[in-house]
């Protein structure tokens, strides 16, 4: 697969839906070892207090000893917070429970909503020479999640395939419309990815179809498909492209990688 291309500054996509259970995490860690394994330099920043990613990349909860809490509350030095994980190309900030009382803090500082943003646009992230940044949002609508927002290019949203999926996604529009309004201007939604897609089920065929036809190419072209090996690669704390390299579930997420690069190419050029 030819690599990426060069990009000037990394691409920063926050992966966010207040509807927990959705694939979020799962998203975020597939699609950066894809991005990844295609060639790009990918950093994940685990915004999720349940630090469910860092988990699944293997980083062990006693080997976490500078997390986001740190790198955002304390601000720590970047080359302490990022560490590698076991696939080349891709690092992670990783997350602890301490994160769970972040929003509280947040709220006595007068730059609560820039903190992400700031952190990651400091001098030092041009020594990792990064393709692009992945943060993985809580499951709400809190100031972790604004942070995110005011902190990246794009948000990319998974909308498991199943009743009612579209619903929730009324107040998550309006806060990535208030985020613009009030402090990224800039901000665009990535793509709205469908997941956990049953091709055996009609259920699955008709929100795919409600959703697209409510919002037309906002929908990714490519679908994650429901697939038992997805669900098992973090338990062995890898990427389903680790665990099962040639699953369904690991071609869906180099699919994805490379609709987004190509989307990137096309907006650059």
């Amino acid at each position: 697969m030819p690599e990426p291309r060069p990009l000037t500054a990394p691409r920063i996509i926050a992966i966010a839906n207040q509807k927990g259970g959705v694939g979020k995490t799962t998203t975020t860690i597939n699609l950066g070892a894809a991005l990844a394994e295609s060639g790009a330099r990918v950093l994940i920043v685990d915004l999720d207090p349940q630090g469910n990613a860092s988990t699944g990349l293997g980083i062990e909860a006693d080997a976490r000893e500078i997390t986001t809490y740190d790198f955002l509350l304390d601000e720590a030095a970047l080359d302490d917070a990022v560490q590698a994980t076991s696939q080349d190309r891709l690092s992670i900030i990783p997350a602890t429970v301490d994160l769970s009382s972040a929003d509280i803090e947040l709220l006595a500082n007068e730059k609560r909503s820039f903190l992400l943003h700031d952190a990651l646009r400091q001098p030092a992230m041009e020594g990792l020479s990064l393709d692009y940044i992945l943060i993985d949002c809580p499951p709400s609508l809190n100031l972790l999640t604004v942070n995110a927002m005011v902190a990246a290019h794009s948000v990319l949203i998974p909308l498991q395939a199943e009743f009612f999926a579209l619903e929730g996604l009324s107040q998550l529009m309006l806060t990535i419309r208030e985020v613009r309004q009030s402090a990224n201007s800039a901000l665009r939604i990535e793509g709205v990815l469908l997941t956990m897609v049953d091709g055996r089920n009609n259920l699955s065929a008709q929100v795919e179809a409600d959703a697209r036809e409510t919002l037309g190419d906002l929908v990714f072209a490519t679908r994650i498909p429901r697939n038992v090996r997805v669900s098992e690669a973090p338990s062995y704390a890898m990427p389903v492209l680790t665990y099962d390299s040639t699953s369904k579930g690991a071609q869906a997420y180099r699919d994805l990688a490379q609709e987004i690069v190509q989307r990137h190419a096309r907006i650059a050029a």
